[in-house]
C-alpha cells in the first residue's frame, strides 16, 4: 500500500497472494452456464480484461478502476475510497501487467464521489467515478454502466490488481444479497488493491463495484460491493455532463 494513502483500500490480511495458475478455468463465463465457480487464478491477457487497470499513485499501485462507456470516452469506475485520499497525481494503467503499460498511462483529471460518501463515508455510497486525460475508450473500449439489476440474477467476474502483484486476477462467481444495499461474493485471494475492481455480468456490464462494506471486505475470500441504485445512476450521469 502506498504511504500517502490515508485510508487502506481494503485490508490486506496476507504478506503475499498464494500463486496462482493460468488455466482454461480462469475465463469461466459470467453467467449460469458450466462453472468452475469460485476459482481464483491470473486474468488473461485478452480484450475484455484490457479495460481494467491499475491505480497507481507515486510509485506503486494500490486500487483497480476500469473504463465504462462514456460520451466523451473518458471514464473510469472504481471505490469512493479508492479516491479519497487528496493525492492529485493518481494514474491509471489499463491491461497492467509485469511493470508494462500495453496501452499507456492516463493520468485522472477529475473525481466524482456521491455526496453520501464526501460527506460522511456512508458505506453504501462507496462508488466513484474519475476521467481521464484522453479517449482511453478508444483504446481499450468499455463496458456498460448498469444500475438496478437483481443482485445474483447471474453470475459475475471479478478482475482486479492485488497489490503484491503485477498481473491481474479473476473469479467467476454467483453474488448473492449481504443486506438491502450490499451485494457479496465468495472469490479467494482478493486482497489489497482489489478494491475498485468490476464486477461484470454475461452481458459484458459493470454491476457491481468491489468496496463497500468493510471497504470490500476483511478477508480476501469474501468481497463486497454496492448495490448499483439511484445513487450510483445520479452519480454517472454527473460523471458524464
Amino acid at each position: 500500500m502506498l504511504p500517502s494513502v490515508k485510508r487502506t483500500p481494503r485490508l490486506a490480511l496476507h504478506a503475499a497472494a498464494v500463486l496462482l495458475t493460468v488455466t482454461s478455468a480462469s475465463e469461466a463465463a459470467a453467467d449460469d452456464g458450466a462453472g468452475p465457480f469460485g476459482v481464483t487464478t491470473v486474468a488473461a491477457a485478452n480484450s475484455p480484461n484490457t479495460r481494467v487497470g491499475a491505480l497507481f499513485g507515486a510509485k506503486q499501485h494500490f486500487c483497480t478502476a476500469s473504463v465504462v462507456r462514456s460520451p466523451h470516452r473518458d471514464l473510469v469506475v472504481t471505490a469512493a475510497h479508492c479516491l479519497d485520499d487528496g493525492d492529485g497525481g493518481l494514474v491509471f494503467v489499463p491491461g497492467y501487467r509485469d511493470g508494462e503499460a500495453p496501452y499507456g498511462r492516463w493520468k485522472v483529471k477529475r473525481r466524482y464521489m456521491p455526496e453520501g460518501w464526501s460527506k460522511g463515508q456512508d458505506e453504501d455510497s462507496d462508488v466513484a467515478f474519475a476521467t481521464v486525460e484522453g479517449d482511453v475508450q478508444d483504446v481499450v473500449g468499455g463496458n456498460p454502466f448498469v444500475t438496478g439489476t437483481a443482485t445474483g440474477a447471474t453470475a459475475v467476474t471479478v478482475t482486479g490488481y492485488p497489490s503484491s502483484r503485477d498481473v491481474p486476477i479473476g473469479c467467476t462467481n454467483k453474488p448473492t444479497a449481504h443486506s438491502r444495499t450490499q451485494q457479496r461474493i465468495e472469490c479467494p485471494d482478493f486482497t489489497g488493491g482489489t478494491s475498485g475492481s468490476p464486477w461484470v455480468n454475461g452481458d459484458g456490464q459493470v454491476v457491481g463495484v468491489l468496496g463497500g462494506h468493510e471497504q470490500g471486505g476483511k478477508t480476501p475470500d469474501v468481497s463486497y460491493s454496492v448495490v448499483l441504485g439511484a445513487e450510483a445512476a445520479a452519480l454517472y450521469r454527473d460523471a458524464v455532463r
